[in-house]
């Protein structure tokens, strides 16, 4: 984060609240002209800085009313093919994120569904068929209190 000058922190913090701002209007947002703001955008795009710009759709409106954190522990077999097992939860659309845990269980996993139905059969027929899978503890959200995408630009 030190190669970022404050033009460019600012761009990205903006970035994060709207990437739907045309480069005029990030440009006037953060103090530059089109031209310099567009070269700085294009930069943070190909070193990596900018992953992608997307809209945050509301989970509710779409029918998935079920917000499931599902921690999973694999058995000896199973941490030998970590990477199979990952690559089998990355394939899941239910599985909004994966993380790699130290402790007791293996991973947290983020999870929505139409349903805790829809939930449940998912949780059957597919997350715990998985091969290496010993044991998973599911805790249902009952309301999200804070849910955001944008990072701490310092």
């Amino acid at each position: 984060m030190t190669d970022l000058d404050p033009f460019e922190k600012n761009i990205i913090r903006e970035l994060q609240r709207d990437a739907s701002l045309t480069t005029a209007e990030l440009a006037e947002r953060v103090g530059l002209s089109p031209s310099p703001c567009w070269r700085r955008i294009d930069r943070l795009e190909r070193d990596g800085y900018i992953k992608g710009r997307v809209a945050v759709i509301d989970r509710r409106k779409v029918g998935l009313h079920a917000h499931i954190f599902a921690q999973v522990k694999l058995n000896a077999h199973g941490r030998a093919n970590l990477d199979e097992f990952s690559d089998a939860i990355a394939a899941f659309p239910e599985v909004l994120g994966a993380y790699v845990l130290m402790g007791n269980m293996d991973f947290m996993l983020r999870i929505v569904a139409k349903d805790i139905d829809a939930y449940e059969a998912f949780f059957f027929e597919k997350l715990s068929k998985l091969p290496g899978v010993q044991e998973i503890n599911s805790t249902v959200a009952l309301s999200e209190i804070k849910s955001t995408n944008e990072l701490p630009i310092i």
